[in-house]
């Protein structure tokens, strides 16, 4: 991974005339999806943490307003269209992990030290060189075995609240269909309704006066399974599902990304952050290339307009993290569950694909699926970091031989 300075974008001839309206209208398109499309996954994630509701939404506003802060630094920096997003893979993640050794002290501890060892590689290139020599069939198939026990989550919500999340999931099957991009936020956006007509009918009355944003800070706690089980595999999934792609989508659109300023911004946020609960921030990945595309400006340098709206969209967004937290909580049951759950099906199929493509490298790759969605726990440790650890070793063990 290169750490050289960012160089200028190719000028497309000629481009056709647009005014602002075009990439502010794309930046905020990027902040609601991104926002919208996994916040429940967030939250998901703090909450199986150990986190009250208080320090959950404290968590959802310090990922919100770092990012944000992120987004405006860099695109204000290197007038590039360069976004930032939290790491849904991460709160996948801490989701199918739990509670740790220490709690959620011992938690956002973890936090912090994820946020040190990605400011760490944009410095070091040998711990960049370190997580790109991962396999990326084992790093992926990790990451399914994480997601699969919450895609799992909208079909065990069925029985229980079906009321409510059988029109969720018809919305989101509609859509997928016919505006794939925008299912997760009508799902959403479907479920917000049902919950609504839900509280209403069964008279469940809603804490207004603390749905005022607010930060809960909390004293860091040092955990050595927290550290190895949540703090290196939200290192290692941040990298390798979000950071590394999220490169290669700038690029595929003319830009090269100023890696070093990009990971000292990302893991000082993210240290920065985990004090209030927020468990890391990255480079956008599928979200990046709606502010990057041709169709957020026909000129490239222009792009840029796009990323910092989006940044001004989330610093907004960030003030409905109270009212979100407190709201989802009189929900019916398996509501957030199944928009996280819906959330995510995409990121899965995606990283399934990844994992199994390789007929060679198949049996280390559904090993490592199978330990990271088992959820098993040995010594403190959480079941991602042993799925690393049991494919590498499997993969290691059954590598062709060199030819006599």
């Amino acid at each position: 991974m290169s750490t050289t300075a960012a160089t200028e974008p190719p000028v497309i001839a000629d481009p056709p005339e647009a005014g602002l309206g075009q990439p502010i209208g794309a930046g905020i398109v990027t902040a609601l999806v991104g926002f919208t499309s996994s916040f429940a996954v967030v939250l998901a994630g703090l909450n199986a943490m150990g986190a009250t509701a208080a320090q959950a939404a404290s968590g959802l506003l310090a990922v919100s307003v770092t990012m944000a802060v992120g987004i405006l630094v860099l695109s204000l920096r290197y007038r590039m269209p360069i976004t930032l997003a939290w790491s849904t893979p991460g709160a996948a993640l801490l989701a199918s992990t739990g509670a740790v050794s220490g709690g959620w002290a011992a938690a956002v501890g973890a936090f912090a030290v994820a946020g040190l060892l990605i400011v760490l590689t944009g410095f070091w290139q040998r711990l960049g060189a370190l997580i790109a020599a991962i396999p990326v069939e084992i790093a992926q198939a990790m990451l399914a075995g994480v997601l699969l026990p919450l895609c799992l989550a909208p079909v065990k919500a069925l029985p229980v609240s079906p009321a409510v999340v059988v029109p969720v999931i018809a919305t989101w099957l509609i859509l997928q269909k016919f505006a794939a991009r925008w299912a997760v936020l009508a799902a959403f956006a479907v479920a917000a309704i049902g919950a609504s007509i839900d509280i209403a009918v069964t008279h469940r009355s809603l804490a207004w006066s603390q749905m005022a944003p607010r930060i809960e800070l909390t004293m860091l706690h040092w955990s050595f399974p927290a550290l190895i089980g949540v703090a290196i595999p939200l290192y290692v999934v941040t990298m390798a599902a979000q950071n590394i792609p999220g490169t290669a989508v700038m690029s595929s659109f003319g830009y090269r990304m100023p890696w070093r300023s990009a990971m000292t911004v990302t893991g000082l946020g993210t240290m920065l952050g985990s004090v209030a609960g927020g468990h890391a921030i990255n480079l956008a990945a599928i979200s990046a290339a709606l502010a990057a595309a041709p169709s957020a400006h026909p000129d490239p340098k222009r792009r840029w307009i796009a990323a910092t709206t989006a940044g001004i969209t989330y610093l907004l967004l960030a003030l409905a993290s109270s009212a979100l937290v407190i709201f989802i909580a009189a929900a019916p049951a398996g509501v957030l569950e199944t928009v996280a759950g819906l959330a995510l099906i995409a990121t899965l199929a995606a990283a399934l694909t990844a994992a199994l493509t390789s007929a060679e490298h198949r049996t280390s790759s559904t090993l490592t699926f199978l330990v990271a969605a088992s959820g098993v726990t040995l010594l403190g440790i959480g079941a991602a970091f042993w799925a690393l650890v049991a494919g590498l070793l499997v993969r290691w063990l059954l590598r062709p031989r060199p030819a006599q």
